[in-house]
């Protein structure tokens, strides 16, 4: 199974199943002499790690990440990055395979679950493998690594959608996020989601959600036409995380309803702009506003309502899928979400610089 990395001057591959023993990253080109420690990078898995709230999964991991490389005590006492690759680990420690037994030999609709089997001739039903939520510690992980690369750039998320219920722009609060258990920046969006969710949750189905990423202070140019637009590499980026089907720049599918006049934002000496729908991005290169970005997450698959499918022999069947799960998926993306934006962003400074010093 190929294409388990991603960047260019900053590289990043994970490695690791749901299951398995343990999961990680391996971070190269991270420049040296930063100053890094696993308690930095624990901030951000902790914001990320299932079971802090009974809207997410009950699954108890600690998340608890170690680094094996790349690091050294410099001479003041600090430990700081050496420009060798960066080896971060993080352990499993509550797996339930025995939970899986009985989808073994069935395929989850909307999951990756056939096509894995298809392709590979092999599948890890356990929790769903490289497939699964859980692959995506590893790239928070990372993603820490990446904010010291560029620590002059803000970079924050919110969940401003759960299933059809979208938040007023009006009470829009980055203060709120931090604040319920939904990273939601509307206070009265919040209250209300709770009880819907817990229907979701109580009902054993699940629901998709919307996250909106902004990236402050990141600097006129970085980004390169043709083919390696800021915007193109976040997309990607964001694309791949698991159960994302679509992402959008700043206006996103909103500006093709808009007219040339509200679209183009208008500019005057500074410079600065009067809009962003460009969403900090021009031609592929950041214009010095805000990167804004949004990525849709599907609902997942796994769910307690009985659906149908087929199993590894092509016979029609039915199936239920046990175990702990997240009634919406959505809300641990955002930090995951934040932690691609960070990759991508540490990539294109790194290939900025390397371009134009």
């Amino acid at each position: 199974m190929s294409h388990n990395s991603f960047g260019h001057l900053f590289r990043v591959t994970t490695f690791g199943e749901s299951h398995g023993p343990a999961l990680g990253a391996v971070v190269d080109g991270c420049p040296p002499r930063i100053p890094l420690t696993a308690e930095e990078i624990q901030v951000f898995l902790d914001k990320r790690k299932p079971g802090q709230s009974r809207f997410t999964t009950q699954r108890r991991e600690d998340d608890a990440v170690k680094i094996l490389s790349g690091v050294f005590t410099d001479d003041a006492g600090r430990q700081v990055t050496t420009g060798a690759p960066i080896a971060l680990m993080i352990d499993n420690t509550d797996q339930r395979s025995k939970d899986y037994a009985e989808i073994a030999q069935k395929y989850r609709p909307g999951h990756a679950d056939y096509v894995y089997d298809a392709k590979y001739g092999i599948r890890d039903y356990r929790g769903g493998g490289r497939s699964s939520a859980r692959e995506t510690a590893a790239r928070v992980a990372a993603g820490a690594v990446a904010r010291k690369v560029v620590a002059g750039v803000t970079i924050r998320g919110a969940l401003v959608q759960m299933g059809p219920h979208k938040i007023d722009r009006a009470r829009f609060d980055w203060a709120e996020v931090d604040k319920n258990p939904f990273f939601c920046p509307d206070k009265i969006a919040a209250a209300h989601w709770e009880s819907y969710l817990d229907e979701i949750r109580k009902s054993g189905s699940s629901v998709g959600a919307v996250i909106e990423l902004e990236a402050t202070g990141v600097p006129v140019g970085w980004g390169a036409p043709i083919y390696g637009k800021l915007d193109a590499d976040l997309a990607l980026a964001l694309m791949s995380i698991n159960a994302v089907k679509g992402v959008e720049i700043g206006a996103g599918f909103e500006a093709a309803a808009l007219t040339g006049e509200e679209n183009a934002d208008e500019m005057r000496k500074g410079p600065s702009f009067l809009s962003n729908h460009a969403g900090g991005i021009l031609g592929g290169l950041s214009t010095g506003q805000p990167v804004v970005a949004r990525f849709a997450v599907k609902p997942t698959s796994s769910i307690l309502t009985p659906r149908k499918t087929i199993d590894r022999a092509g016979e029609e069947t039915e199936i239920v899928t046990k175990g702990r799960h997240d009634p919406c998926v959505g809300i641990r993306a955002v930090p995951v979400g934040e932690a691609m934006m960070a990759c991508v962003l540490a990539d294109h400074f790194l290939r900025h610089r390397g371009q134009v010093g």
